[in-house]
């Protein structure tokens, strides 16, 4: 197998550096691997050997990251070195091929399938990339799962800023029973070089262009400064008119059909890429490609953009040094620093990389100010008005504190165990690979990262959470089939994949019995109390409550109500949050049963209110002016849609909340299923040729005729409530998304019918079942 893998380098023209021949050496003798080295040095050639290996033995193996984005890039990588046939991915929003002896999964997918399967999970082997997001504060507890419960497994542990790493390598080789060799290395096969500087930034922009070291990454810390500086780059030309034709030609066919997919395509049109967790994934995806071209100049992104994602860039820029963690404004850790600067210089596109700091905006004017006023003379010398730094969001960094983040060490990573309702309900989890019981969790917990007294904590929480789950029969205690005593497992009347992943899961689970069937409103209130317990979608509930202001503003002023007396009644105003006081009465109730409660409930209205209004996707972004922010809002809709899918329970679904599901389902089927569409054109067949391979068949959607039929009554409404409104754009989005139609065709196909009909009607009523007709008139093909 070593002698297979290095005559595919060779023949690839791959020279291999050291650190990759000690660590694939290491794989090839079936140790684990810890392997820190720095950006840009060949991590991701080690993980292939392991894949190689692992394929070549006929096992299974698993690559895993934190981001969505990378998946897909490893995936797509994974899918040309391997077969598409052979690759999977799965990261909650999106599962293709699940089952594929490689899979690309985020960190929390690969931690469930530990938790449920155990030892007995179909896992030989395992790539944990960017494995310095164990020490994240909130998701770090997935990267420390599989070590925990995946005794059979080879572990490849990667990243540029590891630090220590003794207590995690003594952990892995005494549960697996196997050596953990561990690879270090400190050379760049790209030097870097670093600047600070005090000249503003359009400045530096194009002093940087001028001098060939694009593209340039420029990391903003907020979305909002992203898409600022992207608008305020169109004004400048930044490429030429051959650089802007190639853009063009490369863009092709691609389908700019959100609201905001007009100023992306403007930008990158411009040579300006877009990078961030507010975009929609297809345009993430988009930026990535042309990138990897060499066809953007300027890449304006969050630092997520510093997590391994292959973009090849010669200069990272940083307008500032200091973020908001959660809590506060702070500088810069170290290990952010370096993983940001480390997407500096790429092999095989560069010889060196360079990193820029930009001193603070004030810093910089008052050094413009004091050179203007020293070259003045006589009347025109006047006292200059030194700016101020941000009273607020502003912590101040200098020279001084650029050169310690070069210099200084990474933090050591820390532990970030908890237990929670969801990670308890996967351990109990009657999978056919292993009985589930409590003393999995108990085993868990002594086997954790954590010092003696965490632990004795973390066991007393467990017993809390568990006694909750035992009280709402969500966990039930039964005889052992085979005799020996008793043992606890989820209860069988639940969904299959009964989740409770949402931290206040199991009050929504207690409160629905509350709620009454025969109300005509049950649906809608269901809904609502779903999503009183997930995160809040800042930024579109902030819209909500400036148009409900808005609305009241107009309407007190036509009403002649004097300014104060409007203002007062502006503070009264919030975003839409129905049945509130149902919903804090009964979560005041249900904390003062549980004392582990350590949040709020969040009542609010953005799927309850699309659903209720039948509004679009786009309509919505629109209405709200959330452009910017259009992938918030997806992500938002996505986690709705599991919450609803997985947590509540079965024997809660009537038919109208399988029509509300139906109707989220649909939604998000037509925003964005480029990952899908891109998986599927690998392994079609291209015409004249046969398919690469065999596929299984996909799920049967119809199996299930209640959902089946709602989620058809969704697709076509959606479809032809677009060409009742004229929304020709959005009509062609629902048609047929392996062969786009065009949205003139479809509105000179309505024209003919507009010369006969005055308007089409579209409402509420046309959702109900008497009023859309399925057939089955053979396997696999209806009539609607």
């Amino acid at each position: 197998m070593l002698d297979a893998f290095i005559e595919w380098t060779v023949a690839a023209q791959i020279s291999l550096y050291p650190a990759q021949e000690e660590a694939i050496l290491e794989i090839m003798e079936g140790r684990h691997v810890v392997l820190n080295t720095p950006t840009g040095s060949g991590k991701s050639l080690v993980a292939t050997a392991m894949h190689f290996r692992s394929m070549c033995l006929g096992l299974r193996s698993v690559y895993t990251c934190p981001i969505k984005a990378l998946v897909s890039e490893k995936f797509f990588e994974a899918c040309e070195l391997f077969g598409a046939e052979h690759v999977g991915m799965s990261t909650g929003d999106t599962s293709i091929n699940r089952d594929a002896p490689i899979l690309c999964c985020t960190a929390e997918i690969l931690s469930n399938i530990a938790l449920r399967d155990g030892e007995k999970a179909d896992v030989d082997y395992v790539i944990m990339d960017e494995f310095h997001y164990y020490g994240d504060s909130e998701r770090g507890i997935a990267w420390q799962i599989p070590l925990l419960l995946l005794p059979d497994t080879r572990f490849l542990l990667m990243s540029a800023t590891l630090g220590d790493m003794t207590t995690i390598t003594e952990s892995l080789q005494e549960i697996t029973r196997r050596k953990v060799a561990i690879v270090r290395s400190d050379d760049r096969p790209v030097p870097l070089d670093f600047d600070y500087r005090e000249t503003p930034l359009h400045e530096t922009l194009d002093e940087l262009i001028e001098r060939k070291k694009f593209p340039v990454y420029v990391v903003n810390f907020t979305q909002r400064e992203c898409a600022e500086l992207a608008q305020a780059l169109t004004s400048t030309n930044i490429c030429t008119r051959e650089e802007k034709e190639a853009i063009t030609k490369a863009i092709g066919d691609f389908r700019f059909d959100s609201p905001y997919g007009k100023d992306i395509k403007k930008y990158v049109r411009h040579g300006i890429g877009l990078h961030h967790a507010g975009l929609l994934p297809r345009y993430r995806r988009l930026v990535e490609k042309l990138a990897q071209e060499g066809l953007l100049k300027i890449i304006c992104g969050t630092d997520t953009l510093g997590v391994g994602i292959n973009v090849p860039i010669r200069t990272v820029l940083f307008t500032k040094l200091c973020k908001f963690d959660g809590e506060k404004v702070v500088i810069l850790p170290v290990r952010d620093f370096k993983q940001i600067a480390g997407r500096a210089g790429r092999k095989g596109y560069d010889i060196q990389g360079s990193v820029v700091c930009q001193a603070p905006e004030h810093v910089i004017e008052n050094k413009r100010l004091k050179m203007k006023a020293d070259g003045a003379t006589g009347a025109n010398k006047k006292k200059i008005v030194l700016r101020k730094p941000p009273d607020k969001g502003f912590v101040l960094w200098d020279e001084v504190t650029f050169k310690r983040l070069i210099t200084s060490a990474p933090e050591p990573l820390e532990s970030r165990f908890a237990v929670s309702h969801g990670m308890i309900l996967n351990l109990l989890q009657d999978s056919p690979q292993r009985r589930g019981g409590y003393h999995q969790l108990v085993r868990l917990i002594a086997r954790c990262h954590e010092r003696p007294v965490i632990k004795s904590r973390l066991r007393r929480s467990a017993r809390q959470l568990f006694r909750a789950l035992l009280n709402t029969q969500i966990v039930e205690i039964v005889p052992r089939e085979d005799g020996s005593g008793r043992t606890a497992r989820v209860n069988k009347d639940l969904q299959r994949d009964f989740s409770l992943f949402q931290t206040l899961s199991l009050y929504l689970v207690e409160t629905l019995a509350l709620l009454d069937e025969a109300s005509p409103s049950y649906a809608l209130d269901l809904i609502s109390l779903t999503e009183s317990i997930l995160e809040n979608p800042t930024v579109v509930l902030h819209a909500q409550q400036r148009a409900a202001q808005t609305e009241l503003i107009n309407r007190l002023k036509a009403e002649g109500v004097e300014y104060d007396d409007r203002m007062k009644e502006l503070e009264k105003i919030t975003f839409p949050k129905p049945n509130a006081d149902f919903i804090y009465d009964t979560f005041n109730a249900f904390a003062a049963k549980h004392p582990w409660v350590g949040e709020n409930i969040r009542p609010k209205s953005v799927v309850r209110d699309l659903y209720e209004r039948y509004m679009s996707f786009p309509e919505y972004v629109r209405e709200y002016g959330i452009a910017r922010s259009e992938g918030v809002l997806l992500r938002y809709l996505s986690d709705a849609y599991k919450t609803l899918v997985q947590t509540v329970p079965e024997s809660a679904k009537t038919d109208e909340v399988i029509d509300g599901v139906a109707f989220l389902r649909a939604m998000l089927e037509r925003i964005d299923s480029s990952l899908v569409q891109e998986w599927e054109s690998l392994v079609a067949p291209v015409e004249g040729q046969e398919p690469a391979a065999e596929l299984p068949r996909p799920k049967d959607i119809s199996r299930d005729p209640r959902a089946f039929q709602a989620r058809i009554r969704h697709e076509l409404h959606a479809f032809v409530r677009a060409l009742s409104v004229k929304d020709y754009e959005e009509a062609a989005a629902c048609v047929n998304h392996e062969s786009p139609v065009d949205e003139a065709a479809i509105a000179a196909a309505m024209e003919r019918y507009y010369t006969s009909y005055t308007s089409l009607v579209s409402d509420q009523r046309a959702r109900t079942t008497d009023r859309t007709l399925i057939e089955k008139v053979a396997p696999y093909l209806w009539r609607v």
